[in-house]
């Protein structure tokens, strides 16, 4: 599985970005997919996943309300769409997919791809 994440970039508090993981190596549509984050210093953390549908999201209490993943089954891709950006959100962001098929979540032995920098200044 390949997993190719773009998007991120430096941007203000209170600012949107939107980050995209493109998907390769299997059927997308039967995977969980998400996106998880490591500030640093500190430990890689879930931010939210997806199931195979889209119809169940899950989110980090500190992104609820802020943040919206969703994927397009068509295209191979899941996107995280990241609103009111708060300095703490800084970190490397990375797409997952479960190890498993047809799962509901990603959990934390997925695969992972390549991050992407968010940089959010105050």
């Amino acid at each position: 599985v390949q997993l190719q994440a773009s998007g991120g970039g430096s941007v203000q508090a209170g600012d949107s970005l939107r980050l995209s993981c493109a998907a390769s190596g299997r059927t997308f549509s039967r995977s969980a997919m998400g996106w998880f984050r490591q500030a640093p210093g500190k430990e890689r953390e879930f931010v939210a996943d997806i199931n195979r549908s889209g119809g169940y999201r899950y989110y980090a209490d500190s992104v609820k309300g802020r943040f919206t993943i969703s994927r397009d089954n068509t295209k191979n891709t899941v996107y995280l769409q990241m609103n009111s950006l708060k300095p703490e959100d800084t970190a490397v962001y990375y797409c997952a997919a479960a190890r498993q098929e047809f799962t509901s979540r990603v959990g934390t032995d997925g695969y992972w791809g390549q991050g992407t920098q968010v940089t959010v200044s105050s």
